[in-house]
């Protein structure tokens, strides 16, 4: 059942990534959109493997309270750019809303893209998967 679980947000993960890659080299790319895709990829990541070392996983998008409770499982996890991964947490909500309306650049949103692929090779090593 765990194992089914994992594999579970490690799909929707990779459809979130999937996301990305038809968007980010197209013309005037929803950059907003590609940031928060990368953002909840990451999350998921986090997610499936905090699930693989049996912490239940709270209900939150801080990718920094998430990479905390990594890094208590697994010191390797301190090897991961933190505080980058950690500022892509703005994307999980406050993006969506026109209330607080901005757009990342492409070079915002291919450096999202980058951590999000570096975090999922990452944690695949972990899993070996």
């Amino acid at each position: 059942m765990k194992e089914e679980i994992i594999h579970r947000w490690l799909k929707k993960a990779e459809n979130d990534l999937k996301v990305v890659s038809y968007l980010i080299d197209i013309e005037d790319a929803p950059t907003d959109i590609i940031c928060f895709h990368c953002q909840q990829a990451i999350e998921k990541y986090l997610k499936a493997f905090l699930t693989y070392v049996d912490v239940k996983a709270k209900k939150t998008h801080d990718l920094r309270a998430l990479l905390e409770m990594c890094i208590e499982k697994d010191k390797d996890f301190l090897n991961l750019p933190i505080d980058d991964i950690s500022n892509l947490t703005e994307y999980a909500v406050g993006i969506r809303y026109p209330d607080e309306f901005y757009l990342p650049s492409i070079e915002e949103s291919r450096s999202s893209y980058n951590l999000a692929i570096k975090v999922r090779d990452f944690i695949l090593k972990k899993l070996n998967f």
